[in-house]
């Protein structure tokens, strides 16, 4: 039932969270034989972060298809939220990981991946919201019963 707002806010998080999977995380330059490379970080290098990023996708958009249980919706939203700080903090520790390495690499900046858990978490808070006003309509129609 895409009319619902909530649905498009879950919809939007499982976009925001496919592009985890075709944009960089971070990019950095190296020392390769006197020659300085360029690197791309990505989920899908990352065996831990690609498994996140499919959740993070998949959790949404399933959400999207249990409006008439708003109660697990609300939970798949949040368990949504949960992955995608997790997602967040494994990010770090891999980019800092790479950092420390023994060649250390002489530059990097954060990609345009690494904003899009972020977006995912401010539209599943958005979509949490729907859900809670969607829930509460109900309960005041009830009472009028």
């Amino acid at each position: 039932m895409i009319q619902r707002i909530q649905s498009l806010w879950l919809f939007l998080a499982a976009l925001a969270a496919a592009g985890l999977l075709y944009f960089n995380l971070y990019t950095y330059h190296t020392l390769e034989n006197a020659v300085d490379t360029v690197r791309q970080f990505k989920a899908n290098d990352q065996y831990g972060l690609f498994v996140l990023a499919i959740l993070l996708i998949i959790l949404p958009f399933v959400s999207i298809f249990l409006f008439k249980n708003r109660k697990r919706q609300k939970g798949l939203a949040v368990l949504g939220i949960v992955v995608a700080i997790g997602f967040i903090a494994l990010m770090i520790m891999q980019i800092t990981n790479l950092r420390n390495a023994t060649p250390p690499p002489s530059s990097g900046s954060y990609g345009f991946g690494a904003i899009m858990p972020i977006l995912s978490i401010v539209f599943m808070f958005l979509a949490l919201s729907g859900i809670r006003k969607d829930d509460k309509l109900v309960r005041s129609l009830d009472r009028l019963r």
